[in-house]
């Protein structure tokens, strides 16, 4: 393991500018809004933010604030945030982003998780904090080699966890996150004591739906109908889309924003959930690192995990499971067939917040995390 900075290339920032000047905006219907997917307006407007206002260098300067390390597990280099806390008894947790997101998504509750006197919480509620960037993403990435689907990254952790010398331990996710904390659970059961989830595809249990159950199913229809073109994409052929993600930034931030507003509970203002710059800073880990394109790889190496046996999703967990439902997240199943499908320890019903709950509300997300977990202690 060697301590790691982020440090960006000036060329690299000269070359972002450059691209960001000539930018070919394709037209866009009179009436179109988000209709047709990513709207023209509102992209030229953060281009623009982006070329003349938004400070690389201080978004840099904070990540870095954060102790940040690189090492290599199973032939692939993993970077990771370890934030330990300044309280003894802390209870390690492993915290996974998902897709399109990123370790910045954990920014705004390392603090509150690691240090919560300092944040108007108990000492006795404290975390050391893990957060990997996973395979192919950002500052780990580009992989390789095949193969890197959630199951594999769960033994990655695994490994992680073991070298960062935690016998006992709780993990968290979202999005892929969900997925690979479920297979750390299945794969390190003797020291990861207890998961939590924020992101649970409806599997109907029963033969009798009630209509809470019923409205899951149908937002999973909605989903998989009107917003899952990504994912088939990503699946099949996700080289073909890389070329372009890796070589336009606005292609890049029309790719990725028309996700963070269509999930995230924002009523159609993406800046009501997320600023500008938090945006950027999270494109800007896929930018800096050319990844976008092997991020993408995770879907279609996930779905051949499936077809070949690699990665199994039907084991049943046997630790204590938490899973907390935000409105607006894109899977979500009811409380009653989440406790058939898991040894449910936790349930919480959130009345604001999406598909990046740490990200969005993290003044919802501490809490919980901290009320999940607890008995864990």
């Amino acid at each position: 393991m060697k301590p790691f900075r982020i440090e960006v290339a000036d060329s690299t920032l000269a070359d972002l500018q450059d691209r960001l000047s000539r930018t070919r905006f394709p037209e866009q219907l009179p009436d179109a809004e988000w209709d047709y997917g990513t709207e023209l307006e509102y992209l030229q407007e953060l281009v623009n933010y982006w070329l003349h206002e938004y400070n690389w260098r201080a978004s840099e300067e904070r990540m870095n604030s954060f102790d940040q390390f690189v090492t290599e597990i199973d032939g692939t280099q993993i970077h990771f945030l370890h934030v330990r806390s300044p309280e003894a008894e802390a209870l390690p947790l492993l915290l996974t982003h998902g897709w399109p997101g990123s370790f910045v998504e954990f920014l705004d509750v390392i603090g509150p998780l690691t240090d919560p006197v300092n944040h108007g919480g108990n000492p006795n509620d404290a975390f050391h904090v893990v957060i990997p960037s996973l395979p192919g993403y950002g500052f780990s990435g580009p992989t390789r080699a095949r193969g890197w689907h959630p199951g594999r990254v769960a033994r990655a952790w695994k490994t992680l966890m073991k070298e960062l010398g935690y016998e006992r331990y709780v993990a968290q996710g979202g999005d892929w996150g969900s997925f690979v904390t479920t297979q750390v659970a299945l794969a390190d059961p003797e020291h990861c004591v207890g998961i939590h989830i924020n992101m649970v595809p409806p599997i109907p249990m029963t033969e009798d739906r009630t209509p809470d159950e019923e409205a899951c199913l149908s937002r999973m229809q909605s989903y998989n109908e009107n917003d899952s073109g990504y994912f088939k994409e990503q699946s099949t052929k996700p080289q073909t889309v890389g070329y372009g993600l890796d070589d336009s930034p606005a292609g890049l931030a029309a790719w990725v924003i028309e996700k963070f507003r269509t999930w995230s509970d924002c009523d159609g203002d993406i800046e009501a959930s997320f600023t500008k710059d938090q945006l950027l800073d999270n494109l800007m880990v896929y930018w800096v690192t050319a990844t976008a394109h092997s991020s993408a790889r995770m879907y279609y190496e996930f779905d051949r995990g499936l077809k070949d046996g690699t990665i199994d999703i039907f084991t049943p967990v046997t630790v204590p499971v938490g899973y907390t439902r935000y409105p607006e997240e894109i899977m979500q199943t009811s409380e009653r067939w989440a406790e058939m499908q898991y040894p449910l320890a936790h349930f919480a019903d959130m009345d604001r917040g999406g598909h990046f709950a740490a990200f969005e509300v993290p003044e919802l997300f501490v809490p919980d995390i901290r009320a999940c977990f607890a008995p864990r202690r």
